[in-house]
């Protein structure tokens, strides 16, 4: 559930019919700042606001595009760049030594594991594999747009396909990973 709340601006954005985006963005924005307002009154840490954060930054400039010129041709490749804005974020937090997975992790994690080499290596893996796929998806995104088939079903596909798969290799090696330290323990 944490990954859904963490992406709801990004599923916000998406829903809203992409004719209207200069409605979806800010909406996407509001709910973004809205998570990170209702996270911090939880006493979260801005290592666990990562994605958040950077979903803030984005929708805020993506709005002030889209309602200050709703033809611009940022509108037919958006959804390449917000792909791409999730790799840099996610690319970034590796390079810095916060892959955005850990804040979401210790969310349910004991605080004990927190420290410990397998837990953040697993998170690292976890964020190299959405930093590929958010990659991965924005360039597939921006072929499908140049050709002209910008907010098209395939489109749509590509998108859903570049949260999904990384989705469900985070659960799979999560799962694979708890495996491995239960046969280890024992």
């Amino acid at each position: 559930m944490s990954y859904l709340r963490t992406f709801l601006p990004w599923i916000v954005f998406a829903v809203i019919p992409s004719g209207d985006w200069q409605w979806g963005a800010p909406a996407a924005f509001v709910v973004a700042a809205a998570l990170i307002v209702q996270e911090k009154r939880k006493g979260a840490g801005f290592d666990a606001l990562i994605i958040e954060t950077g979903s803030a930054v984005f929708f805020a400039a993506l709005a002030a595009v889209a309602l200050t010129d709703p033809h611009s041709g940022v509108h037919d490749y958006a959804a390449a760049l917000s792909s791409g804005t999730l790799a840099v974020i996610a690319g970034v937090s590796l390079a810095v030594g916060r892959p955005f997975t850990l804040g979401i992790a210790k969310r349910t994690t004991p605080r004990e594991l927190w420290g410990l080499r397998p837990f953040v290596r697993t998170n690292v893996v976890i964020t190299a594999g959405w930093t590929a796929a958010f990659a991965l998806t924005a360039v597939v995104l921006a072929l499908v747009e140049h050709a002209g088939h910008a907010h098209s079903t395939p489109a749509t596909l590509v998108q859903i396909a570049g949260f999904v798969v990384p989705m469900l290799f985070t659960v799979r090696y999560v799962a694979h990973v708890q495996a491995k330290a239960g046969q280890v323990a024992r």
